[in-house]
């Protein structure tokens, strides 16, 4: 099981695989893939800025058809309680996304550096 960040998810959609080196591929094409519910809302986020073309709902809906994306329903005050404890970043979304991935020690796909740095199970 691992988990994907935001960028990556949207990297994916838009079939830009030559952003991912072969280690990425092969944890993706090798585990189930997850992201954090506040992915899709920053997903959103993205959509409405004209960052992405699509909204969130058919970004996800794609890549679960595509490649099995699942979006994680763990308990949100389990997620909040573990993103409190990071301090290391003051981004929201950064801060869900890898507590997210932490509750259960799993693997997170990313490549912002300053998740890299802090999150021991991060990969890029």
């Amino acid at each position: 099981m691992i988990y994907l960040d935001t960028h990556v998810v949207a990297w994916l959609y838009a079939g830009l695989v030559e952003k991912f080196n072969p280690a990425v591929k092969k944890f993706i094409n090798d585990h189930e893939v997850y992201i954090s519910p506040i992915a899709r809302l920053e997903l959103e986020y993205l959509f409405e800025i004209q960052r992405v073309t699509n909204n969130a709902n058919a970004i996800v809906d794609d890549l679960t058809t595509r490649i099995g994306l699942r979006v994680c329903e763990r308990d949100f005050n389990a997620v909040i309680s573990q993103a409190m404890t990071f301090s290391w970043t003051r981004d929201p979304f950064d801060r869900l996304i890898v507590a997210n991935a932490k509750l259960n020690d799993n693997l997170l796909i990313t490549k912002d550096q300053n998740i890299l740095d802090n999150y021991p199970h991060a990969r890029w």
